[in-house]
């Protein structure tokens, strides 16, 4: 038996076929972009997302020597997309990353108390799907009126190619529309948002069948729901209670298996749903907006690329390095806060261009490990060994720079694309690959080299803090 998973990311689709023994048979992948129309926006062009799908699909399939049974689907969360009733996008997609609904993020958290908002699984911010469409109704009414589905980013791509309109827990979860305590829809949130409920997809399991999807190259097969590219990653690694992972790539995430929904009463991180049915697990989640985003958009700056960079790092870090802020698109976990912005602090006359690439680097993993500081904070410890994924975790020497920094002893798996293969897993109708991934090497942290780095977060924190004292009114 062999499955298509689709892994639909911020800038990026995987597609892979994945045999019953969860090895990748064959994969490629396809890159979009992410645009700001505005300052602080982030939008994709959902056409943009199909046309990539179909091409990779059309590569794998072409190459492939089995047939594929069924296709799951993996998606970056918390997005939406607003459609007609015939899914066709009213708007481009708002992203995640999109924090022009601040204003209503902060509405959100006055209209509701701590404990009431962390039944939601996360702090009130912006980029969620309740806040944008909030955005949404207050400022392109005329948009809402033509709305049929607001959909989440895997789910509107589903249901274009042909299957069910539905979501599952691990993305309902990540909407600020879920009561974790109730299981469903929280009407309160509905109401507070001024949107038609009917809006909002069913909620079915994450390996329920979602009707049959059609591509372009011809292939044809029944789909499952999928899930979101965090819990589909679990489920591609083979996570338990008390396991957890670090994975980078547009955006970082720090996740740790709960032993029950505990909540987050310090709005910092996020409690949600598992790959599976509703109340199959729960997990915490420190959430990075700003790795392979700020990465990306930085060696733009400097017109270079991902190479020089990390041979800059291999010169090692020095303390006349100046500062790197990674915040360009404002920052979750852990300081909840769509206002803050990027830069530099410490140029100089010395300051060469190698300096400024390590130091992008650098403040990436400084903000990787403020969101490991941040789970751990809320008892949520990390295991002994932290398993490493994600497309912004194959080099050496940055991950060396995470070990040091984050002071977590990290193991590199053979799971480095997890989603994908956690939502082919989900079309066999398995939420976890069983035994956990491989961990085939261990990076350890250097003591000395720690030293330094924790000096420089402490750098890093006050530049924060600076910005929001001349934020506040």
């Amino acid at each position: 038996m062999a499955t298509l998973g689709i892994d639909l990311g911020t800038g990026s689709v995987k597609a892979a076929v994945v045999g019953d023994d969860a090895r990748v048979i064959d994969e490629a992948s396809c890159g979009y972009d992410v645009v700001g129309p505005e300052p602080g926006w982030a939008e994709s062009d959902p056409r943009e997302w199909l046309a990539a799908v179909n091409e990779v699909v059309a590569r794998v399939a072409a190459r492939s020597t089995c047939a594929i049974d069924a296709v799951g689907f993996s998606g970056q969360m918390h997005g939406v997309v607003v459609t007609d009733a015939d899914l066709v996008p009213l708007l481009p997609a708002i992203l995640w990353a999109d924090g022009r609904a601040s204003a209503e993020a902060r509405d959100l958290a006055e209209a509701f108390d701590a404990r009431a908002l962390a039944n939601l699984g996360s702090p009130a911010v912006p980029g969620f799907a309740a806040t944008t469409l909030k955005w949404l109704q207050r400022n392109r009414p005329e948009v809402m009126a033509q709305a049929r589905y607001a959909l989440q980013p895997k789910d509107w791509l589903r249901a274009s190619l042909g299957g069910d309109i539905a979501t599952d827990p691990s993305d309902a979860t990540g909407t600020l529309f879920f009561d974790i305590a109730a299981g469903g829809w929280s009407a309160a949130v509905v109401e507070w948002t001024g949107i038609d409920p009917s809006l909002l997809a069913e909620v079915r399991s994450s390996a329920a069948p979602a009707g049959i999807v059609s591509f372009d190259s011809g292939l044809r097969a029944g789909a499952v729901v999928g899930a979101a590219d965090t819990a589909c990653a679990m489920a591609g690694i083979g996570l338990r209670r008390g396991d957890g992972f670090i994975a980078v790539g547009t955006g970082s995430q720090t996740v740790r298996v709960l032993d029950e929904p505990t909540i987050d009463e310090t709005l910092v991180t996020h409690t949600l749903a598992m790959a599976g049915a509703i109340g199959a697990g729960w997990y915490r989640i420190g959430a990075v907006q700003n790795a392979g985003l700020a990465l990306t958009k930085a060696l733009a700056w400097l017109g270079a690329d991902i190479n020089e960079a990390i041979e800059a790092l291999r010169q090692g870090l020095r303390s006349s390095d100046p500062v790197f802020v990674p915040y360009i698109a404002g920052e979750r976990t852990p300081f909840m806060d769509a206002g803050l912005r990027g830069g530099w602090s410490g140029l100089s006359l010395s300051t060469d261009r190698p300096a400024m690439l390590r130091s992008v680097l650098e403040g990436i993993a400084q903000a990787v490990a403020l969101g490991v500081e941040a789970v751990e904070a809320t008892g949520a410890l990390m295991p002994p060994i932290v398993p490493l994924v994600g497309g912004g975790t194959h080099d050496p020497a940055f991950r060396q720079l995470l070990a040091n920094t984050t002071g977590h002893a990290l193991g590199v798996t053979d799971a480095p694309n997890a989603a994908v293969v956690g939502a082919a897993l989900l079309a066999q109708g398995r939420t976890s690959i069983g035994t956990p991934a491989e961990i085939t090497s261990v990076v350890s942290p250097d003591p000395q080299a720690r030293a330094l780095l924790h000096e420089r977060r402490d750098t890093l924190k006050h530049l924060v803090r600076m910005q929001q004292t001349k934020e506040s009114p």
